[in-house]
């Protein structure tokens, strides 16, 4: 029988100060409640979201997992109920998308851990408390019931122990668990904490497993996904080092969750990869690059201050250097644009140098037109490629050219005016202008 995860995910962001639902929110150039599916699938057989009503940007996210409505926001209990019938007859674990960070092995100890007939739930010690529902256990160990903030005694808020909102049961149980929950509490709503309350009264097991405070914190405020973002940056890191890449100032390094990097790739300071990027062996990426939706052949350097765009492909051994920008182009092995360039709808051949100050003109004010380079160019410095263009194989073009005529191969391309120098006459311009007679 497959396990079904219910994930809870109709919170509005009223305490993001956001429009955007709060589990669109990002950690790593993914959303919150994409981080919370990709941890759940080598688990769950089925992953039901629950959404609140106009949330299509958030079933959208949600894809191709089934969705359905909590209409009304009535409390957590409620919202799982709306999936009572996607339940089916394994076991059920209720989650919440703004706890983004748990991790697929903790889930995994969950559906061991949880007995049939009893009840298990995820704990965890932050180093504050706050205002997270407590754990109250009885003198055996066993889970006795757990206390919103808002209800507990002084005595209760002095427990370490946090519930982080992870409950699993078997189906049937869950169904009916949650069918008996009241809302005769200070916020009159429904909380799915009262199933621990239930289990017992049934006589069963109740049992909470502690996993790392840095998995389980909730995400609620801009402050916490902060803080959530700061915890993933430093797994992303650890696990890039631990496969071989060097970073020398780790903490500078923004990956994304995402990112693929080969071993023996170096990556300097001030390094920002967005969603989409990957990097094959032995490439250096200088400080203060960013790069998205870019794949990095081997032996390539790029930067220092590069900017890789969406959808652009460097083969091996490709130097891309300061200030060069380069976005949906393609840039085969030995290509050099060392300085000052822009490179944009443009397929540029094996061994091509791009001068510096070289711009690739690709838009008209309508549309955007590409730019074919060959084999073996040279670019001089300064000059405007106006697309749609090509240059041939082995082509020269001299500096400071525009160049709005495709080029043959092996032809010297000039496209500039003429210079004209009249002798003496900067010395005449000198002295008519301190006698003002210019």
């Amino acid at each position: 029988m497959h396990a079904t995860a219910i994930i809870l995910a109709a919170g509005q962001g009223t305490r993001m100060k956001s429009a955007l639902p709060k589990t669109l929110h990002r950690l790593a150039g993914r959303s919150m409640l994409r981080h919370l599916l990709a941890s759940c699938a080598p688990v769950f057989g089925r992953i039901v979201v629950v959404l609140g009503p106009d949330m299509d940007s958030a079933r959208a996210e949600a894809e191709p997992h089934a969705c359905v409505v909590q209409q009304q926001r009535l409390g957590t209990a409620h919202a799982a109920m709306q999936a009572l019938q996607h339940f089916g007859d394994g076991k059920v674990a209720v989650l919440y998308a703004d706890n983004p960070l748990i991790r697929t092995d903790t889930l995994q100890r969950l559906l061991q851990t949880q007995m049939p007939g009893g009840l298990s739930l995820l704990a965890f010690r932050p180093a504050d408390p706050g205002r997270y529902g407590r754990v109250i256990a009885d003198a055996g160990g066993q889970v006795e019931r757990i206390v919103e903030y808002a209800d507990a005694t002084s005595a209760e808020r002095a427990v370490g122990l946090c519930n982080a909102g992870v409950l699993c049961a078997d189906a049937a149980d869950m169904r009916r668990w949650l069918q008996a929950v009241r809302n005769d509490n200070a916020q009159g709503e429904y909380y799915l904490t009262d199933l621990v309350a239930l289990a017992r009264a049934d006589g069963r097991t109740v049992t909470a497993i502690e996993a790392p405070a840095d998995e389980l914190a909730g995400v609620n405020t801009r402050g916490e996904l902060a803080q959530a973002e700061a915890v993933l940056q430093g797994w992303l890191r650890d696990a890039a080092m631990a496969a071989g890449v060097t970073m020398t100032d780790p903490s500078s390094v923004f990956l994304s969750a995402d990112t693929v990097l080969a071993p023996d790739v170096t990556i300097e300071p001030h390094v920002f990869f967005g969603p989409g990027v990957t990097v094959a062996g032995n490439v250096t990426i200088r400080a203060f690059s960013h790069i998205e939706g870019a794949a990095i052949g081997a032996g390539s350097v790029i930067g220092p201050f590069a900017r890789l765009r969406p959808n652009t492909t460097l083969d091996r051994d490709v130097h891309v250097g300061n200030f060069v920008e380069i976005k949906a182009s393609h840039l085969a092995s030995g290509v050099k644009a060392g300085h000052l360039s822009y490179i944009g709808d443009a397929t540029v051949g094996h061994r091509t140098n791009i001068g510096a100050g070289t711009i690739t003109c690709n838009y008209d004010g309508y549309r955007k037109h590409r730019t074919t380079i060959g084999a073996d160019v040279f670019v001089g410095s300064d000059t405007a490629l106006v697309a749609p263009v090509s240059v041939g194989d082995g082509a020269t073009i001299a500096a400071g050219s525009v160049i709005t005529e495709d080029v043959a191969p092996d032809a010297l391309a000039l496209a500039r005016g003429r210079q004209v120098q009249k002798p003496g006459r900067a010395a005449e311009m000198r002295a008519g202008a301190r006698t003002g007679k210019n």
